[in-house]
């Protein structure tokens, strides 16, 4: 791959590499071939499909930075219109990775996300960074948060309908759980749409939904434009929440295990120059601003990416969990405990009929082998622990010990 890697690795490390899609090779001869510089990554242009949303950052800046190149591959950017298109084009090959929302990789595995394909989690794009907003039209008759929401629904009787992005995706979970812990059962009190996320403002304008859960800069969009209210950041819902992933399918890895450790190389190092400084924050979104990228003005973009937030109503406030891509590892590690979560949501709302083998389908899907091959080559710290403990906005601990447990403990649910 490159001769930082070369030199970064061990020969303990090459043998955990070897075996990573060693498929009817000798695992003894894969390592020994190996060691003789055949860690190039086998594909050298990959494809990586992208939403239009500020979280895309790492991925478009490994591009635009050139650091793609230093570990031997070339990423192109490819801009998708919907999260099912993204999910389509990966299982079909016309994309090798994503970024990607977590629960919809997890819902391809499971097949309760379309067609049942073995895929792959290589890296935690970023943590925090998205929000609940509703209309402007709410807003005024006192639902500005959860209670006043609670509130009006229950007063002022009618179908109350919230859009997310993706059915098992990211926002609908925080979207479920933030009504839940409020009262609001999302099956049985609302009307629940899919909406892809540049889709949401021009919606909400018209009419179409009362709130919905996005990723940035679109909530920010709603407010600028007067059409909405941020009632509730993501980071609120759940400190330092996984969110988009560095997605693939299980047999690009075992093809390509060289390609997939480089391309996750580089896209943490992005993610550490993104944190880095305040000037890379605003390099990078006046980048991801452009019409190629996510196509809106730099100011909807710089401001919450930078932890200056409003909530249309003229409260602002600095807030320390914006969105992260490193935080010094602990943002693109893909810990076992995260991926669990969603497992035990998707339970909770009926999306899986039956309590999954939560901990063994985490451990096929997030490939920690790799992510540590390419923290290795990208000089990035590592957790010692695969799980993480958390404690959610309705004081819920997740820890990742007791799934079905936890996924069984909630009062509001399908």
């Amino acid at each position: 791959m490159t001769e930082l890697l070369k030199s970064s690795l061990t020969r303990r490390t090459v043998l955990q590499a070897a075996a990573v899609g060693a498929v009817g090779i000798n695992p003894a001869l894969r390592a020994a071939v190996y060691a003789q510089g055949s860690d190039a990554p086998e594909k050298k242009e990959v494809k990586i499909g992208f939403i239009p949303l500020t979280d895309c950052a790492s991925v478009v800046m490994a591009s635009v930075l050139g650091i793609d190149q230093k570990y031997g591959v070339k990423i192109i950017p490819t801009k998708e219109a919907s999260w099912a298109g993204v999910r389509d084009k990966l299982v079909n090959g016309e994309l090798d990775f994503a970024h990607v929302l977590y629960g919809l990789v997890y819902g391809v595995h499971m097949g309760t996300a379309g067609p049942k394909k073995d895929m792959a989690v290589l890296m935690t794009l970023n943590n925090n960074g998205q929000a609940i907003t509703l209309s402007k039209k709410l807003a005024d008759k006192g639902a500005v948060d959860g209670a006043g929401l609670a509130k009006l629904m229950a007063g002022e009787k009618r179908e109350y309908t919230f859009a997310q992005t993706f059915p098992t995706g990211t926002h609908a979970m925080w979207l479920y759980y933030w009504l839940a812990a409020n009262g609001i059962n999302p099956m049985k009190d609302a009307k629940v749409i899919t909406v892809p996320p540049p889709q949401m403002v021009a919606n909400m304008r018209v009419g179409n939904m009362d709130g919905f859960c996005v990723g940035e800069p679109w909530g920010h969009r709603a407010i600028i434009d007067g059409i909405g209210v941020t009632a509730v950041t993501t980071q609120d819902v759940w400190k330092d929440h996984p969110e988009k992933v560095l997605g693939t399918t299980a047999d690009f890895v075992k093809k390509y295990p060289n390609t997939a450790r480089a391309v996750t190389a580089a896209i943490i190092e992005a993610g550490k120059w993104i944190d880095a400084s305040l000037s890379n924050k605003n390099k990078m979104a006046e980048t991801v601003a452009d019409k190629s990228y996510v196509n809106t003005s730099v100011d909807a973009i710089n401001q919450r990416i930078l932890g200056r937030y409003q909530n249309g109503m003229g409260k602002t406030w600095d807030d320390p969990n914006y969105m992260k891509f490193y935080n010094d590892g602990a943002v693109s590690f893909p810990y076992l405990s995260d991926g669990m979560w969603f497992l035990t949501q998707h339970k909770r709302w009926g999306l899986i009929k039956d309590h999954p083998d939560y901990l063994g389908i985490a451990k096929q899907i997030n490939h920690i082998d790799v992510y540590k091959q390419a923290a290795t080559a990208a000089k990035a710290s590592v957790p010692k622990d695969v799980m993480r403990s958390s404690k959610l906005l309705d004081g819920t601990v997740w820890d990742g010990k007791d799934p079905k447990k936890y996924a069984d403990s909630f009062k509001v649910r399908a």
